[in-house]
């Protein structure tokens, strides 16, 4: 232990975090750094013109397109093409994609209206059996899918049944997925694994490409902060608000005994995010638990300071070359983000 133990200073290893499924329902909103996010706040880079024309192409599916134009007394408008019920928004990390996700959720005028992560839908799938997940989101307006993930077979076929019965009663989806930055072709090839793995309702979805670099790399320098022993009491003990403070293989552990779904609830209340003696994770398991936990805190925009291994190499060499190297790269852009995000007054 340190010498940061006080009123101030939780412990994740001693939370025991209970979520039901009405609970996780009402929770499938944007995260709060999106709270606010619209097509009039997404900053395109000029040099990816892509970014400018998928927003333009979103507007419209969310009903902010410009109005068509009239013709004359005796002339015919001209027939917009039909829109397809499902866009899918394929793209590195860091381009925006989440954003405009959120802008979509927000700007349209829907009644019933969801957004969440893959891993959200297929918890709650989990927690109220499929039926009941069905039967809870069915005439729901929106369904919003951040980061379609396509490592599990099994999850993939059941959230494609889910869409399948929701599109068939007037659910219009918006999903995202991600491909490693600046990688040529990675992109197109997971918009083609994605339409092959939902094969069922390919057809309605329009696939939006787009390209750019991860933003949150365009201001760092590529490493995560590591502190030293003292920096890092220092940093416990003067953090606004609730700080945990725990020994990074212990809260590894711990993330064994907790669903992902519950995740969130780890980390209620605090404002900052303590891991000490960070060591490279060579399992694969404790690695993707680990990055399911990353996306939580990112996306409660809480600063992480950590000691020892520095957290943009937690991943073991043979990790990042494996199967789930996408979700390590998004993993350690975000972790670059949050540990840089530590050492200012607040996150931008």
């Amino acid at each position: 232990m340190t010498d940061t133990d006080n009123a101030n200073v939780a412990h994740l290893t001693e939370r025991q975090p209970v979520v039901t499924g009405p609970e996780m329902l009402a929770s499938l909103v944007p995260p709060p750094q999106f709270d606010d996010a619209t097509f009039e706040s997404y900053r395109s880079d000029a040099a990816y013109p892509s970014q400018a024309e998928s927003k333009a192409l979103l507007e419209k599916f969310a009903g902010r397109g410009a109005p068509a134009k009239r013709g004359g007394f005796f002339s015919r408008a001209k027939k917009e093409p039909e829109l397809k019920p499902g866009v899918y928004l394929d793209g590195g990390f860091g381009v925006g994609k989440t954003h405009l996700l959120a802008s979509i959720y927000h700007a349209m005028p829907a009644r019933r209206k969801y957004f969440g992560s893959f891993i959200e839908y297929t918890a709650l799938v989990g927690a109220l059996g499929y039926r009941n997940t069905v039967d809870l989101l069915r005439g729901a307006d929106l369904i919003c899918i951040d980061e379609f993930e396509l490592d599990d077979p099994g999850d993939t076929m059941v959230m494609t049944r889910l869409l399948g019965e929701l599109v068939s009663t007037g659910t219009r989806l918006a999903a995202t997925s991600n491909t490693p930055p600046n990688a040529l072709g990675e992109g197109r090839f997971a918009a083609q694994d994605f339409l092959r793995e939902i094969h069922a309702m390919s057809d309605r979805f329009e696939t939006i490409r787009i390209d750019g670099v991860d933003f949150r790399q365009r201001a760092l320098d590529g490493h995560a902060v590591a502190l030293d022993d003292a920096e890092y009491a220092q940093r416990i003990a003067g953090a606004v608000g609730t700080a945990s403070d725990d020994v990074f293989g212990d809260v590894i552990r711990h993330l064994a005994k907790v669903h992902p779904s519950r995740y969130i609830r780890l980390i209620d209340g605090l404002s900052l995010v303590g891991l000490r003696d960070v060591q490279v994770l060579t399992d694969q398991s404790e690695a993707l638990r680990f990055v399911a936990f990353v996306d939580r805190v990112y996306d409660a925009q809480l600063p992480i300071v950590a000691t020892g291994v520095s957290l943009d190499q937690v991943f073991a060499d043979e990790m990042l070359g494996g199967g789930y190297r996408k979700k390590y790269l998004r993993a350690i852009s975000r972790l670059n983000a949050l540990t840089h995000s530590a050492q200012q007054p607040s996150i931008a």
